[in-house]
Order: C-alpha cells, then sequence, then structure tokens
C-alpha cells in the first residue's frame, strides 16, 4: 500500500484547499502493473495516484479503489452528502460497461463526475466500445495512459473555475 502521507492531508488542509476531488477507480485497477501490461502500463495504482499528488500540489485528493460495485456506490453518495468535494474522476473498469447502478448513481449526484481510461476503450474489443455511464458523466477521457487521470483533474479544474 503506498505511503499514507501522500493520500491523507490533514483537515486544515482540507479546510484551506481550493479543490478537493475523489479519485475512484473499479475492478481490477489494484492490479495495474501486473495486469496486461501491454495494454494499460507498468504504473501501479499507487504510482498513478502518488503523479497526481505531485502534479496538482493545491487540490486534496481522496483515493478509492474497489472490486465491489456496492462500494463504489456508496463511496459516491458518501462525498455528496459529506461535502467540499467538487468533482469525480473516476475509472470504473468493466462496470463501465454494463452498470446501469452505477449510471443512475452518478445522475442522482450533483458532483461533475469525468470518466477517464488508460487504454483507448474505442480502438478495443466490441465490448469494451460501450459505457453505459458516459451520458451521465461530464467528459470521457480515453486512451492517454497514466495522463489520462492527469488530463481528468485538468477538466475538473476547468469546470470548477467556470462554477
Amino acid at each position: 500500500m503506498a505511503d499514507q502521507a501522500f493520500l491523507n492531508r490533514s483537515a486544515t488542509t482540507i479546510m484551506i484547499s481550493a479543490m478537493s476531488i475523489l479519485v475512484l477507480n473499479g475492478p481490477n485497477l489494484s492490479r495495474l502493473g501486473k495486469r496486461e501490461p501491454a495494454v494499460y502500463g507498468y504504473q501501479t495504482l499507487d504510482d498513478i495516484n502518488r503523479g497526481l499528488v505531485e502534479s496538482f500540489p493545491d487540490v486534496t485528493f481522496e483515493f478509492f479503489q474497489s472490486e465491489d460495485e456496492g462500494a463504489l456506490l456508496e463511496k459516491l453518495f458518501h462525498i455528496e452528502d459529506k461535502g467540499g468535494f467538487r468533482g469525480v474522476l473516476l475509472n470504473a473498469g468493466a462496470f463501465t460497461h454494463y452498470s446501469i447502478a452505477l449510471r443512475d448513481a452518478i445522475s442522482g449526484v450533483a458532483i461533475p463526475v469525468v470518466e477517464v481510461h488508460l487504454s483507448n476503450i474505442f480502438a478495443r474489443e466490441e465490448f469494451r466500445r460501450t459505457s453505459v455511464i458516459s451520458e451521465v458523466c461530464v467528459g470521457v477521457i480515453s486512451g492517454f495512459g497514466a495522463n489520462s487521470y492527469h488530463l481528468g483533474v485538468r477538466s475538473l479544474l476547468g469546470i470548477s473555475s467556470k462554477q
């Protein structure tokens, strides 16, 4: 597990942060760096998270990954109820292609959600080309490896500056 120091910020930091973002990751993303590195790269999820913290020092991140669909829904609802979050970066993994429950949860919260994917899902197998969540997300970034997450954060920063 990654150093908790970079994942957990103090309450003081959260209160003065201009932007808090939840980075929400679905099934199999815990296996990054090991699972099909030719497709998904050699970076681990902890590497990607650390890169976000280092690249965006003025943003407070909360990171959450689960293999369980219900846990992702609960986390999304929890951060809306908790308040203070300006956006969600979501790599739903396989749930992208079939989770109506996740789609409904995204459409039911007022927080902007940006869908991200490491690989270009539109250039892969036919079943991966359909995203049931795209319609309820503010945008989709796909195919730029770990940089998809960075582009997603930039998108959320741009959206929040217009609010």
